[in-house]
């Protein structure tokens, strides 16, 4: 057994070793996450070129916001010559979702893990890293979403420059077929879960029914796509929660 699947009282999570091992892990489960970020991010990257930013500056635009749908608002937000306002409340919207994420991901972390290592956890939440982080048995080791973050935020930030440069060059239907890796890639992450546990295959099912549901429903399709899924995630999440609450190592219900 991974000694990182123990309880924390048995293997620290501060412990030297421990760390390293974490942190090999994050990136060993970072790498097909981060294959799949430098095709996405490379067609990004032809947004990107046509609101007429350099390499630089697509590099640095995704090492920092770390959001496809976020970015791709932006730069075509840019692309329109919008003021500095418009885009920020732009981005808020479509990166909105994650603050829900970070809420939920915080229950992960170790009332003993220091604010600084939540500040930078919070800097790169995104849907992989997060399905990764959340599927880890008991608490979450920070070292494990930072060896995460350290193979995937170079792959992102590199497929936007990279496509910036010669994304005009490759034939359209090749980019697209490169992004459909990342879809694979969350099938994985989704897969194991449901497996173990019919709950959570069920809730599964429900939230893909409701999701292609939502885009045709009165009133709910008019919403961004951003404000939907934040809709339906505290939707479910709360009907799971409430018909089948998680107990906790006491016996008592968690909901």
């Amino acid at each position: 057994m991974n000694e990182l699947d123990i309880a924390d009282d048995v293997y620290p999570i501060d412990n030297i070793s421990v760390k390293k091992q974490a942190f090999k892990d994050g990136i060993r489960d970072g790498f097909p996450i981060a294959l799949g970020y430098l095709a996405v991010s490379f067609s990004l990257g032809i947004t990107a070129k046509n609101a007429g930013l350099t390499a630089f500056q697509g590099f640095l635009t995704s090492f920092l916001v770390n959001a496809s749908a976020g970015e791709y608002a932006g730069f075509t937000s840019i692309a329109t010559m919008a003021t500095y306002i418009e885009v920020f409340l732009v981005i808020l919207i479509a990166n909105s979702r994650y603050l829900i994420m970070s809420c939920a991901l915080s229950q992960k972390l170790s009332p003993d893990i220091p604010w600084y290592q939540r500040i930078l956890i919070g800097f790169d939440i995104t849907d992989e890293l997060f399905a990764i982080s959340i599927a880890r048995p008991n608490y979450l080791n920070p070292f494990y979403y930072f060896g995460a973050m350290f193979i995937t935020m170079p792959c992102w930030a590199g497929g936007t420059a990279l496509g910036i440069v010669v994304g005009n060059l490759l034939p359209i239907q090749l980019i697209s077929a490169f992004s459909v890796a990342l879809y694979g890639m969350f099938l994985a992450v989704i897969i194991p879960p449901a497996r173990k546990n019919k709950v959570i295959g069920v809730f599964v099912i429900i939230s893909f029914i409701a999701s292609y549901l939502s885009t045709y429903l009165p009133y709910i399709s008019e919403l961004s796509s951003a404000t939907r899924i934040i809709i339906l995630t505290i939707v479910l999440s709360l009907i799971a929660s409430i018909l089948y609450p998680v107990k906790t190592k006491d016996g008592e219900e968690n909901v």
